[in-house]
């Protein structure tokens, strides 16, 4: 049939196919593809040689409903029918292609239909196998309508049907991006909540930490300080005048001791770790005890370092409550797995040890176990009253 334009060759026909796949390659605008074809299809029909219109006709009407529920409306479609509804689709488009061929818009519909397989048929087979069966439809009916229109041999070859089926393998690549992005996405969302969920972990952590220290400076130095206040009341009452003073005098020292402490452990908080050696001999010095330092303490982490400090305070300080006077021996112990501090104190006479650690020392087990480490404290064979705390590096 003369169209009144000059007669493609069929290297025309390829160009035009590959056109067809540059056209298609961003999936991103089905919609508007699908849409801008049907019109133009729509606004060519009357002005076009259509080969058989009353077929070609309702295929296209058909064609036409179909793309526009795969773009617009999938998402309501049952899954038992996902399936049927692209074959139908592909192939209505493959059987509409040579009929409609002169609309040029109609020969976009297989193309779209593959790629749509390739974009909503998880399994890469039963898609490659659509496209597949379309493409051998619509060269078949190139073929098939070539051998009755010689016209239309002319403007579209028969090898070009079997193009049809390329773009599902845009479609699946187009669909594993989709699926790659959206896993990233999800990624990035538990990535979010996992480090918020560490920066509040390492809040509460922090607190606890805090928590301990100011437990360990506050409430020890006030229980001195208590214990002093009493002392020296008792005293007063009994008329020791200058024992009492006296008393009084060392709670005012045990207040002043407390501050530079207090200001220590929040340098300490604030600046990282203590020099465990410094501290414990600075301890030795105001409780009167003898320290002895085995080993390079240096490198312990800064929770360690701490706890070793505030061990040493407890062990100190309940020596000083229940065994006034007496001599407390202090060692520290670094070796290469594991650092170990001993506080060591005669018991008073008839005296057999408490079972219960107290408070503080309960607190500085659990401290110290937090750590991965042990702490005893407890009565000795040799009469002695011991804690020991054991941390490994």
């Amino acid at each position: 049939m003369a169209t009144g334009r000059p007669d493609p060759t069929p290297l025309d026909g390829g160009g035009r196919a590959l056109r067809v796949f540059n056209a298609i390659g961003d999936l991103g605008t089905r919609p508007l593809l699908a849409v801008a074809t049907i019109v133009a299809t729509a606004a060519r029909w009357r002005y076009s040689d259509i080969i058989a219109p009353a077929l070609a006709l309702p295929l296209f009407i058909v064609t036409a409903a179909l793309a526009l529920i795969v773009v617009t409306r999938w998402n309501l479609v049952a899954q038992r029918f996902q399936v049927p509804l692209l074959m139908a689709y592909a192939l209505c488009g493959a059987v509409l292609h040579p009929l409609a061929h002169a609309t040029v818009g109609a020969a976009l519909f297989p193309y779209l239909a593959c790629g749509a397989c390739g974009f909503r048929i998880r399994s890469v087979r039963l898609a490659v196998g659509i496209a597949a069966v379309a493409a051998v439809v619509s060269a078949g009916m190139l073929w098939l309508v070539g051998r009755s229109y010689a016209d239309a041999a002319q403007q579209w070859p028969w090898w070009v049907g079997l193009t049809v089926g390329l773009p599902v393998y845009i479609g699946i690549a187009r669909r594993y991006q989709s699926e790659a992005l959206a896993s990233a996405r999800q990624a990035a969302v538990d990535a979010r909540r996992a480090a918020a969920s560490d920066a509040h972990s390492a809040a509460l952590e922090e607190r606890g930490r805090i928590a301990r220290e100011v437990h360990d400076v506050v409430a020890h130095s006030l229980s001195g300080i208590a214990l002093q206040l009493d002392l020296a009341e008792t005293l007063y009452r009994r008329d020791r005048g200058d024992e009492a003073m006296a008393a009084v005098h060392r709670a005012r020292t045990l207040a002043v001791d407390s501050i530079a402490e207090t200001r220590s452990a929040v340098h300490a908080l604030r600046d990282g770790a203590p020099r465990v050696a410094d501290a414990l001999h600075t301890m030795a010095e105001t409780y009167g005890a003898r320290l002895e330092i085995v080993g390079d303490p240096a490198g312990l982490a800064p929770e360690a370092a701490h706890t070793f400090v505030r061990a040493a305070q407890e062990a100190l300080t309940n020596a000083a409550k229940h065994a006034p006077g007496a001599t407390v021996d202090l060692r520290l112990e670094a070796a290469d797995d594991a650092v170990t501090l001993t506080a060591r104190n005669p018991l008073p006479p008839g005296d057999a040890g408490s079972a219960d650690p107290g408070i503080g020392l309960a607190g500085m087990t659990e401290r110290v176990a937090l750590l991965g480490g042990s702490l005893r404290a407890g009565p000795t064979m040799s009469g002695t009253w011991e804690v020991r705390a054991v941390i490994p590096r």
